[in-house]
């Protein structure tokens, strides 16, 4: 194998975990609002995990996150904005990096 090759390999395997850990992170970030979201609703532990995985699952739905900021901003109807929601997203993706790089 030529070093052209193993250059090539390299930046190939770095593409595909800089992607998986993107997903990793952005799972972990609606995980993470759909506690905040659960808390405001008054959800508490069983109750609280099986929303935030309602939220995680919403975000399949469409690309971007519009989806699970229409789903939460839905739910919270009256307790938080929209504009709230996406403001808390923004602030919990750093979070969730962070977690996820404490856990490796």
């Amino acid at each position: 194998m030529t070093t052209f090759d193993d250059r090539e390999n390299a930046f190939e395997a770095k593409f595909a975990h800089d992607n998986d850990m993107q997903f990793r992170a952005e799972a972990r970030r609606n995980k993470l609002l759909g506690l905040w979201a659960a808390e405001l609703l008054g959800k508490t532990g069983e109750a609280a995990e099986a929303y935030a995985m309602e939220v995680v699952a919403s975000d399949f739905e469409e690309a971007g996150t519009e989806d699970v900021v229409r789903k939460v901003a839905g739910d919270l109807a009256g307790k938080a904005s929209a504009d709230e929601v996406r403001a808390q997203l923004a602030a919990l993706l750093p979070v969730a990096k962070a977690q996820l790089l404490s856990e490796i």
